[in-house]
């Protein structure tokens, strides 16, 4: 018989919904810290830190770790073993402690199968109720590292209170208020990190900007210039640039002196250009003149290992011959193809190892004279044994010469027929009389109808009995 049970909590895992009744009249301490954890929300993410495959699954500890937790009460509280309440089988809810009696905390484990050996031990506060079970069967089938931790942990995402059996709680923190602590918390560190990343950005005046971000910044952003640097261009490779004129830096600062003395400040400027336009024709010319030497090497490489392949195939050497092919015009595939069967349909170039229609008809047309000419031999071996018979004979042919010895010449096999000797039911008989089939429906018709047969003659004799 069940126990009479008031409480009812809903757990919603990623693993899905654990639905669990709990036992508060036997284990009421248990049950009310259990309620006031959750109404607080304390076991919001909360991980499955342990799995023992086909023993249980633990959660309830904040760190993860499995060393932690902190019970309502701001201690740990004792057992409550109840003599009624036994791990039977799987699906029960149980509080797990430090290994020692009396050390309840918030971490709480669900078991698998039967566990006989944690009778007295655990605190057995409720039960899994329904198709729920079949989460927890599926959280304890999940993939498991060292020290039975699993690779990706299964979380609590929040405990729904269906039946409190003890409304007289006041939680420190209700559940809500603790999400909106935390989500405010997480705000504000985005706001903190937001702020601490504009401080350390640089402006960029390539983006549009208007007027109330450019009065934000207030450090003016400076740039540098860096000077040309070409060593590969210059008579001396150490040399670390190019000093360039104030013409291409920018616009010349404003001078006191007369306008003669600015004037031939203007001149060395000239030069200055003209030196530039040189060193960058003679870039130029180097680079034109590096690219026509690659691809000339590039032809002549191409060109020998054209040479090369040329010679392994036993074909001629000289580059002469290849262009002279290459002027001859080729014919397409399609009059390739035509010239194979232009003289016959069928017909292909004798090669070796290679037979035209001709050939096999040739070889027919023998071997069908071969044996004609077999037939015409039998006839006529008919014809003189029939004279031999009708003719007066001896053993000798007329002419007084011998016959000779049979020679076999191994044609015979031409003129051989199949006979086979016609069955004439011998066979068949023969069959039927050496095996019996024998029916076993048969058999047990006879036998009924014998047993009819007896109890007939039985009938009939105590018939002639009673009438004498």
């Amino acid at each position: 018989m069940a126990l009479p049970t008031n409480g009812r909590v809903v757990i919603d895992t990623t693993a899905g919904e654990i639905e669990i009744e709990l036992w508060s009249k036997e284990t009421p301490k248990t049950c009310r810290n259990f309620i006031a954890l959750a109404l607080e929300g304390y076991y919001d993410g909360v991980i499955f830190h342990r799995i023992v495959p086909g023993f249980l699954v633990q959660t309830g500890d904040k760190t993860g770790t499995g060393g932690g937790g902190e019970s309502f009460y701001g201690e740990p509280f004792e057992d409550e073993i109840h003599p009624r309440l036994r791990y039977a089988h799987r699906g029960l809810v149980a509080m797990a402690n430090n290994g020692t009696k009396n050390s309840n905390d918030s971490q709480f484990f669900i078991t698998l199968d039967r566990a006989d050996e944690l009778h007295g031990k655990h605190t057995l506060f409720g039960r899994v109720i329904g198709d729920t079970v079949y989460n927890v069967m599926k959280i304890g089938e999940m993939e498991i590292g060292e020290n039975e931790r699993p690779v990706y942990p299964p979380k609590i995402k929040s405990i729904r209170i269906v039946d409190n059996p003890f409304p007289d709680i006041i939680p420190r923190i209700t559940a809500a208020e603790k999400r909106a602590q935390q989500r405010a918390r997480e705000a504000g560190q985005r706001e903190r990190e937001e702020a601490e990343r504009r401080r350390g950005a640089k402006k960029d005046v390539k983006l549009l900007s208007f007027g109330e971000e450019q009065d934000d910044e207030t450090e003016p952003v400076a740039f540098k210039k860096k000077n040309i640097a070409r060593p590969d261009l210059v008579d001396n490779p150490n040399a670390t640039g190019i000093s360039m004129p104030e013409s291409l830096l920018g616009h010349p600062k404003k001078s006191n002196e007369p306008p003669r003395e600015r004037a031939s400040e203007k001149e060395p400027s000239k030069g200055a250009e003209k030196d530039i336009k040189k060193i960058r024709e003679t870039h130029a010319k180097e680079k034109a003149s590096g690219s026509d030497a690659r691809r000339t090497e590039i032809e002549q490489m191409e060109s020998e290992i054209r040479r090369l392949t040329r010679k392994r195939e036993g074909g001629e050497d000289s580059d002469e011959e290849a262009a002279r092919k290459k002027t001859k015009p080729t014919k397409s595939y399609l009059e390739e193809e035509l010239a194979k069967y232009s003289k016959g349909r069928g017909l292909q170039k004798k090669g070796k190892g290679k037979k035209d229609e001709g050939d096999v008809l040739a070889a027919l047309n023998s071997f069908r004279g071969l044996l004609q000419s077999n037939a015409n031999l039998e006839m006529e071996d008919v014809v003189e044994e029939g004279d031999r018979v009708d003719g007066s004979g001896g053993g000798t042919v007329p002419g007084g010469e011998d016959p000779g010895i049979e020679v076999d010449d191994d044609r015979g096999f031409i003129g051989h027929a199949l006979h086979f000797p016609k069955d004439d039911g011998e066979e068949t008989r023969k069959a039927e009389r050496d095996y019996e089939v024998i029916d076993p429906r048969q058999r047990g018709a006879r036998a009924r109808e014998e047993e009819r047969e007896r109890k007939r003659t039985a009938m009939k004799g105590k018939n002639g009995r009673g009438r004498r």
